[in-house]
């Protein structure tokens, strides 16, 4: 005896499932990318608050802010990716804390 191939089963697995496949793909891209922004932003965020925390140990180490972000560079080790991040260091006196701004450069 046969049976007669139903004709939603055939639907359900000839169109839904490479549908719910593919969607799948993409829910799992958009996280992808949503967790690399984040940590992006994370990245950034840590660089300018090292930055910072670097003046503070200068001044407290010397009396002074360091004039320019090589002297951080040159004496207290602080690296940075400079293909990938643009650093704006404004410096007005040694006894005030300069302005720090941190950008990342577009790929």
């Amino acid at each position: 005896m046969k049976r007669k191939k139903n004709g939603l089963g055939s639907l359900l697995r000839g169109f839904l499932l490479p549908l719910a496949a593919v969607a799948a793909v993409l829910w799992f891209a958009t996280a992808v990318d949503s967790l690399d922004s984040g940590r992006s932003e994370e990245d950034l965020r840590q660089l300018e608050e090292t930055l910072r925390r670097s003046c503070v140990a200068c001044y407290a180490a010397e009396g002074a802010y360091p004039p320019d972000v090589d002297y951080l560079k040159e004496h207290y080790g602080l690296q940075i990716d400079e293909r990938r991040y643009t650093v704006r260091y404004m410096a007005f006196a040694e006894n005030l804390m300069p302005d720090i701004t941190v950008l990342e450069n577009a790929p």
